[in-house]
């Protein structure tokens, strides 16, 4: 009776955990499946990723590729859904990479070349944009740190010399101007890959631009000297310019120019248009420093003395 009365008793609690199990796990679950149902099933559609990297300039194979199945809401609209569509583009050869492209990311007509075809810069212009080239040179085209990707202002350096101001007076023999901002560089030299790390000096520049700015930078090139400013990366802002001309740089102070074999320090006179002057008013001129020994005194010269240079 004794051994009868602890079989029963152990089975007693065998039961009665297992009542517990079942009313703190199982059923739980049994009535979320009740309430939710089972998990709908999303629709795919095939759509070509690559298999892993792809460099700008590859021509594509089919170890490449790979498909998956995406959601029909996630595909992106003109992915191509099988390998042999991207192989066999219109019957031709194998397309090249335009951009890199990352492990796993969709082909799109947009990053592949023609069938068979190299890469083109032309495939890279945006829309109503055109690429025009001009010359550089080490140090106007940013000392080989410019890359294709890479954003830039234009400044042109023009020669005034010879050009009259409104007010009549003779303008600065140099004067700059920022001719358009913010382009980005399709190439330098013959180096278009946007995926470039490698700086390298350059003697052209081929840049993005408008069909307007493309006029403008055509003059620009013909009427003096170009160079690249370099922006820093996410930097668009289209920042308020003025012609700068040399009187900008600050006053000069130069030594060493001589009037009656004495030793002078000329102060520049920024020069304009003859103006009409009074009956008896002394001649403008130009104020030196006259130094004897260690003496120095301040004297007003003719103008006509120093010629072109003051």
């Amino acid at each position: 009776m004794r051994v009868a009365t602890i079989v029963s008793l152990g089975a007693s609690a065998a039961l009665g955990l297992g009542a517990l199990v079942v009313a703190r796990v199982w059923l739980p679950a049994q009535a979320a499946k009740a309430v939710h149902g089972p998990a709908p099933v999303v629709a795919g559609v095939p759509v070509v990723v690559a298999a892993g990297p792809i460099p700008y300039g590859e021509k594509l194979q089919a170890k490449d590729l790979t498909v998956l199945q995406l959601p029909a809401d996630a595909a992106p609209p003109g992915a191509f859904t099988t390998v042999d569509q991207v192989l066999k583009q219109d019957a031709g050869g194998a397309p090249v990479a335009l951009t890199p492209i990352s492990a796993r990311e969709p082909l799109l007509p947009a990053k592949l070349s023609g069938p068979g075809a190299r890469p083109t810069l032309s495939a890279q212009i945006g829309e109503g944009m055109r690429a025009y080239t001009i010359g550089v040179t080490e140090t106007a085209g940013g000392g080989g740190h410019i890359l294709p990707g890479d954003r830039v202002d234009v400044v042109l350096t023009r020669d005034l010399a010879n050009q009259q101001l409104p007010d009549g007076g003779h303008g600065p023999h140099l004067q700059s101007d920022v001719v358009i901002q913010n382009v980005r560089v399709l190439g330098m030299d013959l180096n278009a890959d946007p995926s470039s790390v490698h700086p390298a000096v350059a003697h052209t520049a081929t840049l993005e631009v408008s069909v307007q700015d493309a006029e403008r930078l055509a003059l620009a090139t013909q009427a003096g000297t170009l160079s690249l400013a370099l922006r820093r990366v996410g930097a668009a802002e289209v920042a308020p310019i003025r012609p700068m001309a040399v009187n900008d740089l600050g006053p000069s102070t130069g030594a060493g120019a001589a009037f009656d074999g004495k030793a002078v320090a000329l102060i520049p006179v920024h020069r304009r248009a003859p103006r009409p002057k009074a009956a008896g008013a002394p001649p403008a001129g130009a104020s030196v420093i006259v130094v004897h020994g260690d003496k120095r005194e301040s004297v007003t010269v003719p103008t006509a003395h120093f010629g072109a240079g003051v």
